[in-house]
């Protein structure tokens, strides 16, 4: 963060100072332990506990000020709104640091993915700052943002949305250089009333660029190409088909990571990505797009995108089990994403020749379409030739599939009927775990490694 006076704070975001005028050098924090040296303390009040309580333990741990709705011991400033103002904050210093290059991405699907593949390319050349974890609102927006000083010359920042305005305020608040728009798909249709009010949301990031900004835009569904419209600027589509100007051919799938060759108009390179899943090329094609936007040489993408890799929790994680190999993917769910990680479940098992297993859970959010939704996925699976669903507390997914149907379906109140039919896996059997957040399905995932290990020492005991 660039230093700043606690008078200076208390001008920009319109609060009144109480007490001493402190330099604050450090990054907001919204968890008084996570406090260091020199920060300030945002007193939120949430459901269920009042950061205003927590004041005086972000002062143990480092903190210089509080920024507070009401007053508190230790240096403060008082404003009507800590999150506004910590929007207005934000904003200032976006504005203060001229030669900063921001970067915003939205979209349904693989927002975190991409911001990690980007984080890596970009890193590798100059000071960038990136969100860790899912810091893609009013509240985590702003606070990236602010960790930016006047080293940094790439900010990438998530963008996601609740409501219809929420992503034009947080353009607002970041100005982004580039935005990129991934896809617009079916997750929390059930809070915007349908994919075009969806798309409409997203779209807002395109509409709030500068005329010199530019457009990343995916074709892999109908609305993000037509956001081109809603710019004056630079648009630059990528995507599989020939009329893209970042493409990907010759897709292959080996080890559970995909092969491609990435074209663009400086030529032709072969990528190797380390994250697992055939879905990961949309992601490595739009940091392909910024990337080659910024200036990178296509032997600097393609290294980049071969060499880096996921560290998102429960977001498609590799378990290596004693002859088994588990996919932890619960982190969420969407139709789309289910879709995806169905489809790696296959090829995976396909390789190793063993059967496949889909532990899927509920997914959330998806309005009056939710029946038709998991009852969609559930054919898909079984299209797919996925050998066992096993649905976890979602019997949705099996309303279509007849009783003759060669998918053998399970149907579990709980995850501790579904831990009882994992016990049925062989050696050489893959198994994906996934569903919405709430659902919390990677305490089956960690039940089934800590099963798997148990019986595999059983074994080696025995023998």
């Amino acid at each position: 963060m660039i230093p700043l006076k606690a008078s200076e704070i208390a001008r920009i975001v319109g609060g009144k100072l109480i007490g001493e005028d402190v330099l604050v050098t450090s990054p907001p924090v919204i968890n008084s332990e996570d406090a260091t040296v020199g920060s300030f303390f945002l007193a939120l009040k949430g459901e269920s506990r009042d950061g205003h309580a927590f004041a005086e333990d972000a002062y143990a741990h480092g903190a210089v000020l509080t920024l507070a709705s009401k007053s508190v011991n230790g240096t403060h400033i008082i404003v009507d709104d800590v999150i506004e103002s910590l929007g207005k904050l934000a904003q200032h210093v976006r504005s203060t640091l001229k030669n900063l290059i921001v970067i915003g991405i939205t979209g349904s699907q693989g927002k975190t993915t991409t911001k990690e593949l980007l984080t890596s390319v970009l890193s590798s050349a100059a000071a960038t700052v990136a969100p860790h974890g899912n810091f893609n609102n009013e509240i985590g927006m702003p606070i990236s943002l602010l960790q930016c000083t006047s080293e940094t010359k790439y900010c990438i920042v998530e963008m996601g949305a609740r409501h219809q305005g929420d992503i034009a305020k947080l353009a607002g608040i970041a100005q982004p250089n580039i935005g990129v728009v991934l896809r617009v798909g079916s997750a929390h249709v059930g809070e915007f009333g349908s994919v075009e009010m969806i798309a409409k949301t997203k779209s807002e990031l395109v509409s709030n660029l500068a005329p010199e900004g530019i457009a990343i835009l995916g074709k892999y569904d109908k609305y993000t190409p037509q956001m081109a419209s809603l710019h004056k600027g630079k648009s630059i589509f990528f995507g599989e088909d020939n009329q893209c100007d970042i493409r990907a051919t010759d897709i292959e799938f080996r080890e559970g990571r995909a092969h491609f060759d990435l074209v663009t108009p400086d030529g032709r390179a072969a990528v190797g990505l380390r994250i697992v899943g055939l879905h990961q090329v949309a992601n490595a094609l739009a940091v392909a797009a910024v990337a080659s936007q910024l200036g990178f040489t296509l032997d600097q993408i393609a290294s980049g995108l071969s060499t880096a890799e996921s560290f998102a929790h429960w977001r498609m994680e590799i378990i290596e089990l004693p002859h088994l190999l588990l996919i932890n993917d619960a982190y969420n769910a969407s139709p789309e994403s289910v879709a995806a990680a169905l489809q790696t479940l296959k090829l995976f098992a396909q390789e190793r020749g063993g059967e496949s297993w889909a532990f899927l859970g509920k997914m959330h959010e998806l309005g009056e379409s939710s029946l038709s939704d998991h009852g969609a996925i559930g054919t898909l699976a079984s299209e797919l030739g996925i050998d066992h669903l096993v649905c976890v507390g979602a019997p949705e997914y099996a309303g279509n599939l007849a009783e003759t149907d060669a998918m053998s379906i399970h149907i579990c109140d709980d995850k501790a009927q579904a831990l009882v039919i994992a016990e049925n896996m062989n050696q050489g059997d893959v198994a994906l775990v996934k569903a919405s957040r709430s659902e919390k399905l990677e305490e089956l995932a960690q039940s089934i490694s800590d099963s798997c290990r148990k019986k595999w020492n059983s074994e080696e005991m025995e023998q």
